[in-house]
């Protein structure tokens, strides 16, 4: 179920084993990212299965830039 959670329960879900992928647009994901995220533009979204794997028992946290 989606819920809205802050960097650190990002970083805390990272840890865990959780894919991170960062919607921000190319040049921001390039000045500021989260280590090991994957960087999908929204547009890409369509294509994010190829990108992150078959892996269904492993946890996305999808993460863009907003307010703590």
């Amino acid at each position: 179920m989606p819920r809205d959670i802050n960097r650190l329960e990002v970083q805390a879900l990272q840890t865990q084993g959780a894919a991170i992928v960062e919607v921000l647009p190319s040049e921001e994901f390039d000045n500021e990212h989260l280590p090991g995220a994957i960087s999908l533009p929204l547009g890409e979204i369509a294509s994010a299965e190829q990108r992150l794997g078959q892996n269904k028992q492993r946890p996305i946290v999808v993460y863009c830039q907003g307010v703590d």
